[in-house]
């Protein structure tokens, strides 16, 4: 699989990685042994970067990926991590003591010495104007707790004020044909930094796999039932903030843009590979079936200009109405 730099970090990564929230919580139940075959499939299908979080599952993500690296002796696969949602959030929670504590518990939980990026994990907005925090990270690098660390943002605002920081190696954010706006400014202020840009939500919650109608239901403990409205976490984190039947609508209309013998899947991973200043996309899995689809998404041709503009198009009739410039 073509491999990148992400950003700051000077390592290489596949342009398709892995996001474990599903391996932790807020997707339903996932199994140890159906855990266990995501991570063997991703891995054997070139996938080389892992992204998790301390609060997915509380921990039980991250102590899959450790669990499984360790035992397969694998050290080629970059994991990303995050830190920060397990307290109520105010903006005082980021001082070192706590940062310290918080990636001590994902090296335990991840079988390392030096965590390879940790990510603040969509923190409070002062939370990126402040010069302690970064200076608490700069001191986990210096006491080898930690390789680099970077920021998951929420807001377009949140992503541009990271990457004028010098230490700030990556930025992950959500970007998919439901959520262009990052596309304008954020990515090639990114670009020019030379800071990392990693993707998630990249079907939208699942909408993008086309799998989804009216009918569809999903269980109680899945974040698509329960944070419809918001009042768990941000928004725009289930189907990217965009209303489920607006959302089938634009699937619908993006349907007959797939190409020959791609899923609409892999339409919409291609779509977010071929944004200049990309580094990773990270869909969830929770199958290996979906793991090796998503990574053939690599090996399709980028798409022609006028699919592009037809993406475009179908997003400034049916989404952007919606979003506006919330994100």
């Amino acid at each position: 699989m073509e491999q990148r730099i992400l950003g700051r970090t000077g390592r290489p990564v596949s342009v398709i990685g892995l996001g474990t929230w599903q391996l932790g919580a807020d997707w339903g139940d996932v199994r140890e042994e159906e855990a266990r075959a995501v991570l063997e499939a991703a891995y054997e299908g070139g996938v080389r970067f892992f992204d998790t979080a301390d609060v997915y599952g509380d921990g039980l993500s991250e102590r899959r990926i450790g669990s499984f690296l360790h035992e397969r002796g694998i050290d080629d696969v970059v994991v990303a991590t995050k830190a920060g949602r397990r307290m109520p959030q105010t903006p005082q929670i980021y001082s070192l003591d706590n940062l310290r504590a918080w990636t001590d518990r994902s090296r335990a939980h991840l079988r390392v010495q030096t965590l390879d990026l940790v990510q603040l994990h969509c923190p409070p907005t002062a939370v990126y104007g402040t010069d302690a925090v970064f200076d608490a990270l700069d001191t986990l690098v210096e006491e080898g707790r930690i390789a680099r660390y970077g920021v998951s943002v929420e807001t377009r605002a949140e992503a541009l004020t990271a990457i004028a920081r010098p230490n700030v190696a990556s930025v992950q954010l959500i970007l998919n044909m439901m959520r262009l706006g990052p596309l304008a400014e954020v990515l090639p202020a990114a670009r020019a930094a030379g800071v990392g840009i990693i993707v998630r939500v990249p079907l939208a919650s699942g909408l993008l796999s086309g799998r989804y109608d009216e009918n569809t239901t999903f269980a109680a403990n899945d974040h698509r039932t329960f944070n419809r409205d918001g009042s768990a976490f941000d928004v725009g984190e289930t189907f990217s903030g965009v209303d489920f039947a607006t959302g089938l609508e634009a699937v619908r209309r993006l349907a007959p843009l797939v190409p020959d013998g791609a899923t609409m899947a892999q339409f919409a991973l291609r779509w977010i590979i071929d944004q200049p200043g990309v580094s990773t996309v990270i869909p969830g899995a929770r199958t290996p079936e979906q793991v090796r689809t998503n990574a053939a998404a690599a090996d399709l041709a980028p798409l022609p200009a006028e699919t592009v503009a037809a993406v475009e198009a179908v997003y400034r009739e049916l989404i952007a109405p919606q979003l506006g410039d919330r994100w």
